[in-house]
């Protein structure tokens, strides 16, 4: 497929050879970004993982101290005080069996985020098929299957980002928009970075972090060096 010339002109800018710092590759992403909205940036994270292991697969969240840039609408399906507490947070939703009745019979899914009391399981396990594709069935490690649910909520609306190994040892999560300020994107990459080295597997020998990189959307990826996080 021919690259245009928006994307080749963004990729003249960076050097496939060079490994950059943080601030360097965040001034960069900015700067390569060409699409004509305001795009989100990522970071990729290869690791030496070997996620056939169940002890070698990471999942988690992490709460990005800038948020994402993006208001989320969070569901979360409770009962009594946890459903109170979960309204009293500002959820966008707040229901038992209706809501999943809804989702199941409706196809509604007008909310990103779905949280649940851990006595709603079972019944929302019946539609896990429908929830898993999307990336939506709550699993305790995100923290999205807690009687806490206005904790649950709170750091979902002020910017929680997901994040799962995938098969090849890969870590990707969004840490904020082209037009947040430099300052902004670093404290996220930095939070995003820190939590998935503290994350490291014990039983991982030798170099942990392979490579890392940001890009935004439809941008070329840029690669930074890990030991700039060192500081």
């Amino acid at each position: 497929m021919k690259k245009g010339k928006k994307y080749e002109a963004a990729i003249s800018k960076i050097d496939k050879h060079n490994a950059y710092t943080k601030e360097e590759a965040v001034k960069l992403v900015k700067e390569t970004s060409y699409a004509d909205f305001d795009a989100s940036v990522e970071v990729a994270m290869r690791l030496n993982l070997d996620t056939k292991k169940a002890d070698q697969q990471l999942r988690g969240a992490v709460v990005l101290p800038k948020g994402t840039g993006k208001t989320k609408k969070v569901l979360v399906l409770a009962k009594g005080e946890a459903a109170k507490a979960a309204k009293d947070a500002g959820a966008d939703y707040v229901g038992e069996a209706e809501l999943i009745e809804k989702i199941e019979k409706e196809n509604w899914f007008d909310f990103d985020s779905l949280v649940a009391t851990p006595d709603m399981m079972p019944a929302l396990g019946k539609i896990g098929r429908i929830l898993g594709p999307k990336g939506l069935m709550p699993n305790p490690k995100t923290g999205t299957v807690t009687m806490d649910t206005k904790k649950a909520v709170e750091e979902i609306k002020k910017g929680r980002v997901e994040y799962r190994t995938d098969s090849y040892g890969n870590v990707h999560g969004v840490i904020g928009k082209v037009s947040f300020t430099d300052e902004d994107l670093l404290d996220n990459l930095k939070a995003f970075v820190s939590l998935i080295i503290k994350s490291k597997p014990s039983v991982v020998k030798g170099t942990y972090v392979k490579n890392i990189s940001i890009s935004s959307t439809m941008g070329p990826g840029i690669k930074i060096d890990v030991n700039s996080f060192d500081n």
